[in-house]
């Protein structure tokens, strides 16, 4: 027994427990923590050893004799009837059969159902019709009554919850003042039977943000995290006033109100904290209307049901199992990725007030368990909902003001948290500044954790989480970070040679990125070399570079004979993290001129945009995502496609403030840009008969190499057999004998006729299953690809094109392409 111990027994008698008594007790038993420290405190809140021996005989005593367990539910239920009235502790829950017009009473381990029990206990005590209470329970035997020919003889005579009924607030408020505010926090932190000496001060402040649930109507917490951290027996076990109820088990009725009958109330409305367990499997939660009404709900309190409106006060905490390492899942998706698919819905998370980052917490250890004294947990639990009365929401305007970065829910998250952590360690409403401060630096750090994980599913909209306060009287403000979020990515510190920050789309769920690349040219043979596991799109785009170089060699001032003389290696950084990989394209070219020419990459541009072997950007998707990665890296300069400036016309006024953005149509913009003291003069860049030729060939490369590859990754994706199964039989037949003649042996996909494409692509299931999304009108792309053909055949055979078929061939060619690159992101 420590000095906290005695402080405790001296100023609550009767009030509290050592904790390490309930083990032992429990080992064998299923019953509820609050059940058995009911009985506890009742004969055991004592220091003396004796009185708690002969307390613990006791307890012993009322739990073998009248504790029901549910392999001697028939023993107990011959001892009701042999003896006329016999008392139990029971799980007792009551149901309205509409039919009968009649409540009936089910004992949970005794097994009983069909129960007589009167409805002024019913009155008093509704949450024995949603979800069921412990209690203390006289059950009676009378073999007369009958219920429609049928014998009902058990009766609950009477009904005693294992809760207090007394107040307790006023005692805890006055007393609080005899401990420190360290010693309150560990007194509170044993009541949840916890040892505080090994907690370090943030795992205590973690624990006690559990239990804002309890002390704060209507508080929508999250906590997601390994298993075995104790999450599940906070909500189960501390108080008779929470519930934990499985995911799969729980359903709109069930959670809010049933119009059946006579429309019995709901979860939220009968208990202080609802809690899910397992958020996976909230199954019966996740079609659109319910997570509508879960929206208003954790927005309001309140929720329609047929034309009627309803108010609770219940908390909702949602906790689940993260079995991800929490780095690696922030640099490939978001901390919400435990709830179901259909749940992913930003709005929905953006009512969390806190996210309690359970990773932190440790798993539950004997060491970790207290066998110090804390409060009772009824009369802990009594206290908590007490408190709920109170509210502490305006208690950091006296000397904090909010930063411009939190809107309206972020605040009132924000002083909901505050308020629950005076509450738990000031009750008597005495703190200082320097206790505010504390508290409001941990309630914005849970409150942005939710903040960035809505930054990565919707990127502009939440796009500034740079959260803080400001001190009133030295007006100094203070920005709070998430431990957890991965720092930006670190750029050159000056101009580098082959070195250059390309911006890109994450795969998994859509967040933008800076994407490094390092491109090394040295004397050699000729090697082109491609490291950092790079994904096949983004060699493509490799490859246009290089090409592009390879016929501009003169106009880019690179040495004539680089294809044989230099080994080039690029180096795609940070490849571990999925990404899409075609926007890459003028990154990767200005890399490759820098190493080639010796000229640096200014070190504050980042730049996105797929090219063709002409020159061209063309527009790319997820330009708000990649924006924003930029500006949260510190770019100054970012160079987009000219094709996305609608997209950048959307962003907001103050992310358009943080950097310059740059429109570009052509490398060469971002070459003459990008790279220092290095020009390409517009007058080099000119047409000759040989070089439109060139252009022509071209072009019709790229076209007929992007419709060969949209065919065979769409199809693929269908089926893993898509030749034989989705490819008209006489164009694979014409298509076979063609590789047949070829020595090469190419894939079939390569001997496809120009003509092949618009009957592959328009047969009836294709079109529908694979193409429309891609192309949408079918009819506009047939007759291009129609006009093309005979333009196509004249190319191949050296002939000139009219001034019309030209710009036709580059005009419809570019439509195609474009519309094809856009699906593969």
């Amino acid at each position: 027994m420590d000095e906290l111990d005695r402080k405790a027994l001296s100023l609550f008698p009767g009030k509290v427990v050592r904790k390490d008594l309930l083990g032992p007790l429990r080992k064998h038993l299923n019953v509820p923590a609050y059940v058995v420290e009911y009985l506890l405190g009742k004969y055991c809140s004592s220091g003396d050893p004796e009185v708690i021996a002969e307390g613990i005989k006791e307890v012993k005593r009322v739990l073998t004799e009248n504790y029901v367990h549910p392999d001697q539910a028939e023993v107990l239920k011959s001892k009701v009837r042999e003896q006329g009235r016999y008392r139990v502790i029971d799980k007792v829950k009551v149901k309205l059969h509409e039919a009968e017009d009649k409540y009936w009473a089910e004992l949970v381990n005794l097994q009983l159902n069909y129960v007589n029990i009167n409805e002024d206990l019913i009155r008093r005590y509704e949450r024995l019709l949603g979800g069921g209470l412990w209690g203390i329970i006289d059950l009676t035997y009378n073999p007369e009554i009958i219920h429609k020919g049928v014998m009902r003889p058990f009766v609950i005579q009477q009904f005693r919850p294992v809760q207090l009924e007394v107040t307790a607030l006023e005692d805890v408020k006055v007393k609080r003042s005899q401990f420190s505010k360290d010693e309150w926090i560990d007194f509170l932190i044993r009541s949840m039977g916890l040892e505080p000496s090994k907690l370090d001060y943030r795992l205590k402040m973690l624990n006690l943000c559990r239990l804002c649930a309890f002390v704060e109507n209507n508080y929508n917490l999250v906590e997601l995290g390994p298993r075995g951290t104790g999450k599940s027996y906070i909500y189960r076990e501390l108080s008779p006033y929470s519930i934990l109820v499985s995911g799969g088990e729980t359903t709109v009725a069930g959670l809010f109100i049933d119009m059946r009958g006579r429309g019995r109330m709901g979860l939220v409305m009968l208990w202080d904290v609802v809690a899910f367990d397992e958020v996976a499997g909230l199954r019966r939660l996740k079609d659109a209307q319910a997570v509508q009404i879960l929206k208003d709900y954790m927005e309001t309190g309140g929720f329609a049901r047929i034309r009627e409106e309803f108010k609770g006060s219940a908390s909702l905490v949602f906790i689940g199992n993260i079995d991800y390492d929490i780095p690696e899942l922030l640099s490939i998706a978001h901390l919400f990725i435990p709830f179901p698919l259909e749940m992913q819905d930003a709005a929905f998370f953006d009512r969390f007030h806190a996210y309690v980052p359970g990773w932190e917490i440790p798993r539950m250890r004997t060491e970790l368990l207290t066998d110090h004294y804390g409060f009772v947990v009824d009369y802990f639990a009594w206290v908590l909902r007490e408190l709920r009365r109170l509210t502490f929401a305006t208690a950091l305007d006296e000397y904090f003001e909010l930063g411009e970065a939190l809107d309206k829910r972020d605040k009132d998250a924000v002083r909901k948290t505050v308020s629950g952590l005076i509450k738990l360690i000031h009750p008597d409403g005495n703190y200082t500044k320097e206790d505010l401060e504390e508290y409001l630096s941990f309630a914005l750090e849970l409150r942005r954790r939710v903040k960035e994980q809505l930054k990565k599913i919707k990127s502009i909209e939440f796009w500034n989480t740079d959260f803080s306060y400001i001190d009133r009287e030295t007006s100094k403000e203070i920005f709070v970070p998430v431990p957890e979020q991965r720092a930006p990515i670190e750029l050159p510190h000056e101009p580098r040679v082959g070195e250059v920050a390309g911006l890109a789309l994450l795969k998994v769920y859509g967040g933008g990125a800076i994407q490094r690349f390092e491109v090394i040219a040295d004397k050699g043979k000729g090697r082109l070399n491609a490291l950092g596991s790079m994904m096949r799109i983004m060699r493509e785009s490799l490859k246009a570079a290089y090409e592009y170089i390879s016929h501009n060699q003169k106009a880019l001032r690179i040495d004539l004979d680089f294809k044989k003389d230099y080994d080039i290696t690029v180096l795609a950084t940070q490849m571990g993290i999925p990404k899409e990989g075609a926007s890459a394209g003028i990154t990767i070219l200005t890399g490759l001129v820098s190493a080639l020419t010796k000229k640096p990459v200014r070190n504050d541009v980042a730049m996105t945009g797929e090219i063709t072997v002409l020159g061209k950007i063309l527009p790319v998707q997820g330009i708000h995502e990649k924006i924003v990665a930029a500006a949260e890296a510190g770019i100054k300069t970012v160079y987009i496609p000219t094709g996305n400036e609608k997209d950048v016309q959307l962003l907001p006024p103050d992310i358009k403030r943080k950097l310059e953005i740059k429109l570009v149509g052509r490398v060469e913009e971002v070459l003459n840009d990008a790279l220092k003291d290095y020009e390409i003069p517009e007058k080099e860049i000119i047409e000759t008969p040989e070089t439109i030729e060139k252009e022509q060939h071209l072009i019709l490369d790229e076209l007929e190499n992007a419709l060969r590859r949209c065919i065979k990754s769409n199809l693929e994706n269908l089926t893993k057999n898509w030749w034989d199964e989705r490819i008209p039989p006489d164009v694979r037949q014409n298509t076979e004998e063609r590789q047949s003649k070829d020595e090469l042996k190419r894939e079939f996909v390569q001997y496809l006729d120009f003509s092949d494409y618009v009957k592959i692509i328009v047969r009836r299931d294709n079109w529908r299953e694979a193409f429309q999304k891609i192309f949408k009108e079918q009819e506009i792309l047939t007759a291009k690809l129609k006009e093309l053909e005979p333009i196509r055949n004249a190319v191949r055979h050296g002939r000139m094109l009219t001034d019309e078929q030209r710009e036709k061939l580059k005009v419809y060619s570019q439509d195609i392409v474009r519309k094809i690159s856009a699906s593969k992101i």
